[in-house]
């Protein structure tokens, strides 16, 4: 007997055809000059050579080169090979390598320029969820970790395991090198981790040996939830975005204390912050973009655009943040202060324009409940 997969021949509620309706209505908008692909996208990074590129992690198992404000080929280069989703990409500044994290469990790995598959990474016995790669004293380090708990240190040419580093007892989501406290020419770093445990834990990793850092306070318990992103600013800070639905920032001379939050209505997914406007920008699982104040927290505006779940930013040069989404498009946001204050006058326009049309359509409708009372009142008197 042969099987459907057509969502149509399902029992589906009003609910879901509600918002089915409503997700094909707004997908056909163009706020933040969309580049539309044809999966989900899952993680999106910086091109190191030229800051106008980003490079985007699909569901489908393919890494593309994007050019977010091309007029018109968009798409650059397309890496493939894994048929599976990939989660988290790292470029590597030395060997000019790019790695991914996939759900095969294992790390890909490409020539940026060549596109040539290179070394592949086994070792882990779960989805890889972020990647992380540094140099140290010459030699090229790859980080990865994994829904298996696990972080497992390679050797990033060789493709050589050295070392695994334990501590947390559920996945982990995201990985950050310490900028105040790396520098390529020594033998060690410290790199940041967290997870779905909602722990943050530090490690001091080096080319032959790494080692939890057991000095208070270790693990850091900033959330309630799973922190699924980590990432530091110039002061040397620590921005957080957890399942809790708040992003935080947590203060290093306060020895890792909260400093400022900022609410969400649901889930926060990533968190970027630009120093040059003094913004806080997020994702959210909303479907929106947010842009606060650093310094007040107060919410300046909110980017609608995408119609599926924000799951990663990029903040480019220029003041501009680049986001990515499961609806498969890559969208591209200018921070500065004129152009936020158009998107604001948009916005409010817009807003205003939607009353209007439903003010018509109470007009030409059906009449409103309490004017049904009160005509049903009329009548019962006329009787």
């Amino acid at each position: 007997m042969s099987q459907s997969n057509d969502p149509g021949h399902f029992f589906q509620t009003d609910a879901w055809h509600a918002e089915t309706a409503r997700r094909a209505a707004k997908s056909k908008n163009d706020k933040g000059n969309p580049v539309k692909l044809p999966s989900k996208i899952l993680a999106v990074t910086a091109d190191p050579y030229d800051r106008a590129l980003v490079y985007v992690a699909e569901a489908a198992g393919t890494v593309k080169r994007i050019s977010p404000e091309a007029e018109e080929k968009k798409v650059i280069a397309t890496y493939t090979g894994p048929e599976a989703p990939l989660t988290s990409l790292a470029i590597s500044h030395k060997s000019g390598k790019l790695f991914a994290g996939c759900w095969d469990k294992t790390i890909w790995s490409w020539d940026a320029k060549s596109r040539r598959p290179g070394q592949r990474f086994r070792g882990h016995a779960d989805f890889v969820k972020t990647v992380l790669v540094l140099t140290l004293q010459g030699k090229e380090l790859l980080l990865s970790g994994s829904q298996d708990a696990t972080i497992i240190v390679w050797d990033a040419v060789t493709g050589q395991r050295l070392y695994t580093l334990k501590g947390h007892t559920r996945g982990i989501l995201a990985l950050a090198l310490d900028p105040l406290e790396y520098d390529p020419a020594k033998e060690e770093a410290i790199v940041f981790s967290a997870g779905s445990d909602r722990e943050i834990r530090r490690w001091k990793v080096g080319i032959t040996v790494g080692k939890e850092i057991k000095e208070e306070p270790c693990p850091i318990l900033a959330h309630e939830t799973s922190v699924d992103l980590i990432h530091f600013d110039s002061d040397g800070d620590l921005w957080t975005a957890s399942a809790d639905k708040t992003a935080k920032c947590l203060s290093r001379a306060r020895n890792w204390d909260e400093d400022s939050v900022f609410e969400h209505p649901d889930y926060t997914r990533d968190v970027v912050v630009d120093e040059e406007g003094g913004w806080v920008v997020t994702a959210c699982r909303d479907e929106n973009v947010r842009v606060f104040e650093k310094g007040s927290g107060k919410l300046h505006h909110v980017f609608e655009g995408h119609f599926e779940e924000v799951t990663a930013l990029v903040l480019l040069e220029g003041q501009k943040v680049i986001s990515v989404s499961i609806d498969g498009s890559v969208r591209t946001w200018s921070l500065k202060a004129q152009d936020l204050a158009k998107a604001i006058k948009e916005a409010e326009d817009e807003k205003e324009g939607k009353v209007e049309e439903k003010v018509e359509e109470k007009k030409e409708g059906l009449m409103t409940l309490e004017e049904e009372e009160e005509l049903a009142a009329l009548l019962e008197d006329s009787d």
